[in-house]
């Protein structure tokens, strides 16, 4: 299966998402100048100084753009890595609450580079075994920066790179970035563009768009480490999750997939019922093992933009986060590696899992596992690929 999506599809898709849910939440505006005036000031001192993000990173200008929703939602994004810096959700009292783990400036993300805090990831998000793939009989060779294996796109990924971006409206960016052939061992021009979206219902759109010029293997995600309760504010292990996955792909001691598609049934990877994160994971499991926690890709079950495959309950903000995505996998990562070596916004440590990923995808190593959905891209079609991340009070 090629991974050729329609344009158009998507968008009525996502209407559809729109009109069958958040439609019973109310406008804010009728709110007081009073309150308008208190949710600024609120809002000012949540998102980091937009000063610090004015910084130059291989000859182009780093920013920080502010996105805003109608109801209260409020987003943070920096060109650099593309990544998410801020998300400002209110919660059950109405309180805005930042529910990404992040940084106050660009130097906080280039010393926790490998983290891949809030960014876009390419041009291969997760893992590629023994960095090197064959496409049309011809073998090619990645950067091996994760043990054996090439991760998120090697060593200078779209992480790293400094996008264009173009401020459409008060709710819009648009990123776009040209990835040379060859660049990290992968074939072809790839022309990429990404939206990101604060709707009015409290939502985060975003729109993954990708050309090619030879025959190549896309992937592309986003890294934001959530946490619901405020970020990096306590661990993740009393959210409640509910997967939708009736099956997952095992993973060997590097976190490779074994190629095995195999039932959550029975084991600690079993969220199809919602359950605390850290209900099981100190689990005698062998998969566990390997993770060293849940570091691991589900199998979705068959959906539709209009179905969440996840949804999330923060125990402290009563927040609910729910996942909307055009993809087949889901990559769900507990924060193992996190170690409280990096300063995060709001003066807190990126402590041991403060945050957890929910990355949309298809499969670690599908180039080398034709079992696994395709992720070739030829020339003439284009990549397309939504994830909307959509947040409700309890």
């Amino acid at each position: 299966m090629k991974l050729f999506i329609k344009g158009g599809l998507a968008a009525l898709a996502l209407a559809a998402v729109f009109t069958n849910s958040g439609c019973q939440q109310k406008s804010n505006t009728g709110a007081s100048a009073a309150d308008s005036t208190n949710r600024d000031s609120m809002i000012s001192k949540l998102l980091p100084d937009s000063n610090n993000f004015k910084k130059t990173i291989d000859g182009k200008q780093v920013k920080l753009y502010e996105l805003k929703g109608k109801n209260g939602m409020v987003a943070a994004i920096t060109n650099y890595g593309g990544r998410l810096v801020s998300l400002l959700v209110p919660d059950k009292n109405h309180k805005l609450v930042d529910v990404v783990d992040g940084f106050d400036s660009p130097k906080g993300y280039q010393d926790a580079a490998n983290d891949y805090y809030g960014a876009l990831i390419g041009r291969y998000g997760n893992r590629i075994a023994k960095g090197q793939f064959k496409l049309d009989g011809k073998t090619y060779n990645l950067f091996k920066n994760n043990g054996p294996n090439s991760l998120h796109g090697g060593k200078q990924g779209f992480d790293s790179k400094v996008w264009d971006a173009k401020q459409l409206n008060d709710h819009e960016l648009e990123l776009t970035y040209t990835s040379k052939d060859m660049e990290e061992g992968y074939p072809g021009t790839l022309k990429v563009k990404v939206t990101y979206t604060v709707t009015k219902y409290n939502s985060l759109q975003i729109m993954y768009e990708a050309t090619t010029d030879k025959p190549t293997v896309v992937n592309l995600t986003n890294h934001a480490y959530w946490n619901l309760n405020g970020a990096a504010n306590g661990d993740i292990l009393k959210h409640v999750l509910q997967i939708d996955a009736d099956n997952y792909t095992p993973v060997d001691s590097t976190l490779i997939p074994t190629g095995k598609i195999e039932p959550v049934h029975g084991t600690p990877f079993d969220f199809k019922a919602p359950l605390e994160i850290g209900a099981r994971i100190k689990d005698n499991n062998e998969q566990l093992k390997n993770g060293k926690g849940y570091d691991h890709n589900y199998v979705l079950n068959k959906h539709t933009i209009n179905t969440p495959v996840v949804t999330v309950i923060g125990d402290k903000t009563g927040l609910v986060m729910k996942v909307f995505t055009t993809e087949p996998g889901i990559q769900f990562y507990s924060g193992n590696f996190m170690s409280g070596k990096f300063t995060m916004k709001h003066g807190l440590k990126n402590e041991y899992r403060t945050g957890f990923c929910l990355e949309t995808q298809h499969y670690p190593d599908s180039p080398n596992q034709p079992q696994f959905p395709s992720t070739e891209l030829l020339p003439g079609k284009t990549y397309k690929s939504m994830t909307l991340y959509q947040f409700e009070r309890k």
